[in-house]
């Protein structure tokens, strides 16, 4: 048996009783639980041998995750392979509760099934809303696109708007200091460029993901105010475009542009190709700005064990108390669970006929909605997991600077993205982007990286040295700066450089 501890052992839990728990001292009671199991014959022998304990530290609070779940490991025909994992949540686990689920995690280990909890439990227990799947095919996904789609019907729900999800209430990139170097540095290429005479005589800019486009007014605000201050008349030749998935969330940021509006265009997009919206830029951008983008973009979380590569299949569920909520409360049957969610993914909320329970039917399934997990070994030549634009080469480059035993996220959205905004670049633009990423494959060892529930929608970090490999091929360097502006902030500044 080997025990995984995938977090600094000096972090720290409050207790229901105020009382402060470390990370050590949780994991010491794990052990003594699972000493006391083995004394009282509850532990299946035959899987030590190949049995992986996870102890992790969820740091959002709502998040996809039972306290402690078991994880089998398949074939890529689908049969059993002896590595097995209980992966337990030290962040969430009750103590009075550990042994009783560790017990039960035992008990899942001994039926020698591949499905968990919601596959073995009958039917007065969980219900699996879908089949098991990669993380990027999954229903959370689906679910959501539903609320980009959907965002105004969710925020008149919720009472607030989707930045409030945030931490801190907002997105960092709009902070006002970080704001105002961003148009400091872009005003400094554009005096270079002029003093070479190589200032294109239209200055196109794009900010992909634009939220309320508050961000883009300050950064338009601080632009015009500069160049008056200077005297450059740069601001006269800007075109300023904004993109994003939703057209509703476009709409409301033009308005928000004020007196830049006339300088400003509005372009419906998919962020995992800005190329293909605005291949009429290609190499003519000076700037691109993207803030809180990549980290909802489909990805795969890939596992190396031993030698041997396994991508993260889930299979989304609801407990039997949920269940039981969702049967009372909007008279259906339990088996009609699944096809009422995948309705309601096709349709929209009014799959219910009337518009006001369907929000609120989907609002209770994501708030309960779980992921079971298993890992799929990935035979060798399959590059079904392989982001566009890489090869199994590329992977095999990320691998060699990774840890042996390894869990991270392979950000396909993200790397998709960036692949397909790199040729909008003008030979002296760049790209900046405002995210959380993990620069470094080492730093998967050091916790949990999602994904994370918003109020609506997901979160999960964006795997950095991925998209090293993707400017690298493509021809520029990736670097990474601490977001300084904001004191505990975890996201991370991103910017390109094109290669010499």
């Amino acid at each position: 048996m080997i025990v995984h501890f995938n977090q600094s052992l000096q972090t720290t839990r409050t207790g229901r009783e105020g009382s402060r728990e470390t990370f050590a001292e949780l994991a010491g009671r794990v052990v003594e639980s699972l000493a006391a199991l083995m004394q009282q014959g509850q532990v299946d022998v035959r899987t030590l041998s190949t049995l992986r304990i996870h102890l992790d530290w969820i740091q959002y609070r709502a998040n996809f995750r039972d306290p402690v779940i078991v994880r089998r490991a398949i074939d890529a025909q689908g049969r059993m392979l002896a590595l097995a994992e209980i992966a337990i949540d030290l962040r969430q686990v009750e103590a009075e509760r550990l042994t009783p689920l560790l017990a039960d995690a035992q008990g899942a280990l001994r039926s020698r099934t591949a499905g968990g909890a919601a596959a073995t439990a009958g039917e007065n227990g969980p219900v699996a809303l879908d089949d098991f799947r990669p993380l990027r095919d999954g229903l959370i996904w689906e679910l959501n696109r539903l609320f980009w789609h959907r965002l105004a019907d969710w925020e008149a729900l919720s009472g607030r708007r989707f930045e409030a999800a945030l931490p801190g209430g907002a997105s960092d990139a709009n902070h006002p200091q970080a704001v105002a170097d961003s148009v400091g540095d872009f005003w400094t290429l554009l005096r270079e460029l002029e003093a070479r005479g190589q200032l294109p005589p239209e200055i196109f800019a794009v900010e992909i993901g634009v939220g309320s486009g508050l961000r883009a007014r300050l950064w338009l605000d601080r632009f015009k105010a500069l160049d008056d201050q200077c005297g450059t008349t740069f601001y006269p030749r800007i075109k300023f475009l904004l993109g994003d998935y939703s057209p509703r969330t476009l709409d409301t940021a033009l308005l928000t542009m004020g007196p830049h509006a006339p300088m400003v265009s509005v372009v419906a997009m998919d962020a995992l190709n800005p190329l293909k919206t605005l291949s009429f830029l290609r190499f003519k951008t000076l700037y691109v700005h993207i803030a809180n983008v990549y980290d909802n973009l489909p990805l795969d979380e890939l596992v190396r064990r031993d030698g041997r590569l396994y991508v993260v299949e889930m299979r989304p569920y609801v407990s039997a108390e949920t269940a039981r909520h969702l049967a009372a409360e909007f008279g259906i049957a339990r088996t009609d669970l699944p096809g009422l969610v995948r309705r309601l993914i096709d349709v929209g909320p009014e799959a219910l006929d009337d518009r006001d329970r369907g929000m609120a039917f989907w609002r209770c399934v994501w708030n309960g909605l779980r992921l079971e997990e298993r890992l799929r070994a990935i035979d060798d030549g399959d590059e079904g997991h392989v982001p566009p634009g890489l090869t199994l080469q590329h992977l095999d480059d990320l691998l060699n600077a990774a840890p042996y035993d390894i869990r991270f996220q392979l950000s396909r959205g993200a790397a998709e993205s960036f692949a397909n905004t790199l040729p909008l670049l003008h030979p002296r633009g760049y790209l900046q982007v405002h995210d959380i990423f993990v620069p470094a494959m080492d730093d998967y060892r050091q916790g949990f990286k999602g994904p994370g529930k918003l109020d609506g929608s997901l979160v999960a970090w964006v795997n950095g040295a991925l998209l090293r490999v993707v400017g690298a091929r493509a021809g520029y360097d990736v670097h990474f700066a601490p977001f300084h502006y904001r004191p505990g902030a975890k996201t991370t500044m991103l910017f390109t450089t094109q290669r010499d």
